[in-house]
């Protein structure tokens, strides 16, 4: 099958298009892929170290107040789409996979034009404006929330698939993930990251944290800061504690995450539809502060989803603190009848079988157009 796959900006929207990938190889080894992303977003960089054939187009998303660039914006996309026909008519796909994201606006859009078979998928509970979009253009919408099928009524077919990054760490490998991290096999750990680029409230707080975290004893923290705050952070707690604590690991990004995930006890994190997939797949507590900044607030709605189950506790950003972030993980940690509890509800939210379902869903798609 030759697919074509679209997604960028985050690690969000790239990482469900490569699982989407690995599910396609898991079945079949005849097989060809073209990933279509933008030339400066985050999927430039990644999705070549995941192995597969990639092409860029200039785009760029819209302003939600009134804006010059949003002109500029409108022209880019048609010129995307120009450039997303020719790669189409050249590469030859049996579907088009856009996994959110502008950049998948032009590429999908370019594809049902043509004729091509076409799936959209969503990761949050509340859409994106592109997606939102392609909606009236794509042959199917994939949604990762039961009960969010509501939110595409133009869609021609909506299906509640997850999101397939809950299948990509089911197969994660335990043992490398401490390893990896230099953490004896079997210790507690409790990963304290703010998504794909970092986050630096998070960071401050995890700063302010650092003189407490020996007052929990075998426990491992692992700050991901972002490589942009990296430097920063380290810094900080270096100036703060003098020495670095053995039981601290800061990393600037986690190229295995699975396998970190597995490893862990306690996840904190945002609240990015992708990162709750893989950590409901896996069943692991979490804390999460979703991000103010992204559309339409989805991420908030996201982590009410896991938190109405008793799957997390939520921190909104404007009230995080260190002391409340360390009453948060110290409850959690110290209390092993509530992380039982909130692993099982997590679990119990997880869809391990969604990429599978996806690639039902596009046999369906190209055996029928």
């Amino acid at each position: 099958m030759r697919v074509v796959l679209t997604g960028g900006g985050t690690g969000g929207h790239i990482y469900p298009a490569v699982a989407i990938a690995r599910q396609c190889e898991a079945e079949s080894a005849n097989n060809a892929f073209l990933y279509i992303g933008s030339e400066k977003g985050l999927e430039a960089r990644l999705v070549p170290q995941e192995g597969l054939p990639f092409e860029s187009i200039d785009i760029t998303g819209f302003r939600r107040k009134l804006s010059m660039d949003n002109v500029k914006t409108i022209m880019r996309f048609f010129k995307g789409v120009t450039r997303s026909k020719k790669l189409l008519t050249e590469f030859k796909p049996d579907v088009v996979i856009g996994t959110g994201g502008y950049v998948c606006g032009p590429v999908v859009y370019a594809a049902a034009k043509l004729g091509i078979p076409t799936m959209i998928h969503e990761q949050n509970a509340i859409p994106g404006l592109t997606n939102q979009f392609l909606s009236r253009y794509a042959d199917t919408v994939a949604v990762s929330f039961k009960g969010s099928e509501g939110a595409f009524r133009k869609g021609k077919r909506v299906v509640y698939t997850g999101n397939p990054r809950a299948t990509s760490v089911q197969s994660a490998n335990r043992e490398r993930g401490f390893a990896s991290l230099g953490i004896p096999m079997n210790s507690k750990v409790v990963l304290i990251t703010g998504g794909s680029r970092g986050a630096n409230v998070i960071n401050q707080a995890m700063i302010g944290m650092a003189s407490r975290l020996e007052q929990l004893e075998d426990v491992h923290f692992v700050y991901v800061t972002g490589d942009i705050y990296f430097e920063k952070t380290r810094e900080a707690v270096l100036q703060m504690l003098g020495t670095m604590p053995n039981r601290l690991h800061i990393v600037p990004y986690i190229n295995n995450m699975p396998e970190v995930l597995a490893a862990a006890s306690l996840i904190v994190n945002r609240a990015g539809a992708s990162f709750l997939a893989e950590i409901t797949s896996l069943g692991i507590p979490s804390i999460l502060i979703p991000s103010p900044n992204v559309t339409n607030n989805h991420q908030e709605a996201n982590a009410r989803e896991l938190e109405e189950a008793g799957a997390c506790r939520m921190i909104l950003e404007k009230e995080l603190t260190e002391e409340r972030l360390w009453k948060d993980i110290t409850d959690i940690v110290q209390d092993p009848a509530l992380q039982a509890s909130m692993s099982r509800e997590s679990k119990r939210l997880g869809k391990p079988d969604s990429a599978a379902v996806i690639l039902k869903e596009i046999h369906r798609l190209t055996t029928r157009m």
